[in-house]
């Protein structure tokens, strides 16, 4: 079964309902269909909230953050040793820790699908196998 890791340019794009959202919506209504699994990681989830609550407010960001809990997206924690893979894959290459992480968690098998919209992900194509939405 295959796995998406939704980053949090992903999650954006669908929460705005931007280039991409229904590529996004797509994967979270196969997610409750049981016909793959989509998870995001922690400090995806978290740069979701902290955009959200910049631009809309505490309450849109609760709100928010409450409604992609309901999708049952899983919220997948960065232990000690993804913490290190994932620094390692930021050296080599060159991408900021956050997005590090993201790829590190997409990494974890050939059934693993990072999705995302950020083309910054362009060096990462041998690491981890990249779906890209479409630009703006």
């Amino acid at each position: 079964m295959v796995t998406y890791v939704l980053d949090s340019s992903a999650i954006l794009r669908y929460l705005d309902d931007e280039a991409g959202a229904a590529r996004v919506a797509e994967i979270i209504k196969s997610h409750l269909a049981g016909r793959c699994v989509a998870i995001v990681s922690a400090v995806h989830w978290g740069e979701v909230a902290g955009i959200t609550c910049k631009v809309h407010g505490k309450q849109a960001m609760e709100m928010v953050l409450s409604r992609l809990s309901a999708f049952g997206l899983q919220v997948v924690a960065a232990d000690g040793d993804r913490a290190v893979r994932a620094s390692l894959i930021k050296i080599k290459r060159n991408l900021p820790y956050v997005d590090a992480v993201g790829v590190e968690l997409g990494a974890g098998s050939g059934e693993h699908v990072f999705v995302t919209a950020d083309f910054d992900f362009k060096s990462v194509g041998r690491d981890v196998k990249v779906e890209f939405l479409p630009a703006k």
